[in-house]
């Protein structure tokens, strides 16, 4: 990420950052203009009206009443940063330079979209009393008697939150039932085999998971599945996806992609000049990997503002191809990855997977692309180095659990 070049609107530093979105995206980029020397006014826009938060904390801590919020220790007033908290942002008109909103206009010089993504809703079911998503806090507000009345819980979809969610309302003590459509659990993001080890987790937690099993409704209740079965439910927590929370950027100018990102450039500045984009909400072309990633995980809502933030205090863009990075606690195990395996022609095992802690690597024309690391955070330490060095490896070391992982680099 250290590659610079002039911004075209280099020589015009903004006067003014509005930045639409308060996660950590959003919160991330107006701290680090602060870090990078930027003095003009920062503006803060939030759509929740709460003071801005973290995410991975709503279905850990805060859901089983561990901590009653994860807001962020940012003192926003010592930075002289505006707070505009409870604002719906509902379209953006380019040639103004201006946002609409229900208070009124909002005009900027320079705008950062970090809005993040929002959860896929199961047809049907909105509106159907007892049906919960886990996005905000609000939601792991309402999701807390839940577990505290230890309800019979079926989760629809065994993605990430999917298992996070049943970790936690196990710990609770409620019946969870798991029901996937596809065939193994995170069918979207890894290969079968790499699965097949986490599908024992849910047994092994007393969580029953049903794969191949979709759902026809769910009513007051219970969740009705499409082979006939039905599924008693004292509360029902959808988790199939998230998508980008773009659709108020519709007829913006703004160029989006197929699944709905902002499609931005290699510096995370959009088609529009004066705004970029970072976090979830926003697509990029990776140099490293050949493709354009989207990227819903806590780090890339960390790293990107960085580069945008550094732009605009300076005017010359930087460069931003990470190597993707996120971690995921479920069923007492610690799971973490590294990188992008999509165009991988080589995968092996560290370890056994019938073991608490192993790990998988995968090469591509000998280079280590991407770490998978179950419990062995040494594993994807070593490995995330690699990864972002391009290093070549050697596979007979490579898959010697008892060699450090640094040690295979040719």
């Amino acid at each position: 990420m250290s590659e610079q070049t002039q911004d075209p609107a280099a020589g015009r530093r903004p006067r003014d950052v509005v930045i639409v979105g308060a996660g950590m995206a959003g919160v991330q980029t107006a701290v680090a203009l602060r870090e990078q020397g930027f003095t003009g006014p920062v503006t803060l826009i939030g759509a929740e009206p709460h003071q801005p938060y973290d995410r991975p904390p709503l279905s850990k801590a805060v859901l089983l009443g561990k901590a009653e919020d994860s807001a962020f220790d940012v003192d926003f007033e010592a930075l002289d940063i505006t707070l505009r908290l409870g604002l719906d942002v509902t379209g953006l008109r380019a040639d103004a330079h201006e946002l609409d909103t229900p208070e009124g206009p909002v005009a900027y010089d320079a705008l950062v979209l970090a809005t993040g993504a929002e959860p896929v809703v199961l047809p049907g079911s909105e509106g159907v009393p007892g049906v919960h998503l886990l996005r905000t806090l609000d939601d792991a507000a309402r999701l807390r008697p839940v577990l505290d009345r230890q309800h019979d819980v079926v989760v629809v979809g065994a993605g990430w939150i999917g298992a996070e969610f049943a970790t936690a309302a196990r710990a609770a003590g409620c019946a969870v039932t798991v029901v996937e459509a596809a065939d193994r659990p995170l069918a979207g993001t890894m290969p079968a085999e790499v699965a097949a080890p986490m599908a024992g987790w849910y047994a092994e937690s007393g969580t029953e998971l049903l794969t191949g099993a979709l759902v026809s409704r769910v009513e007051p209740g219970a969740v009705h599945l499409a082979d006939g079965r039905v599924i008693p439910a004292g509360a029902v927590v959808v988790g199939i996806g998230a998508r980008p929370a773009t659709g108020w950027l519709a007829d913006s100018g703004i160029a989006l992609g197929p699944d709905g990102s902002v499609t931005a450039d290699s510096s995370l500045r959009t088609s529009l000049p004066d705004v970029h984009a970072v976090g979830d909400c926003a697509s990029f072309p990776s140099a490293r990997y050949g493709t354009r990633l989207l990227v819903h995980h806590w780090d890339n809502a960390l790293q990107g503002p960085r580069t945008v933030a550094a732009a605009l205090a300076d005017g010359v863009a930087r460069t931003y191809d990470p190597v993707p990075y996120f971690w995921s606690e479920q069923f007492g195990r610690f799971v973490q990855y590294a990188g992008h395996h999509a165009d991988a022609d080589t995968l092996l095992w560290r370890g056994d997977p019938g073991n608490p802690a192993w790990t998988v690597c995968w090469l591509r024309e000998g280079i280590l692309v991407a770490v998978l690391a179950v419990s062995r955070p040494r594993d994807l330490a070593q490995g995330r180095k690699l990864v972002e060095a391009g290093a070549r490896i050697d596979p007979v070391r490579a898959a010697d659990s008892s060699v450090p992982l640094k040690l295979s680099a040719l």
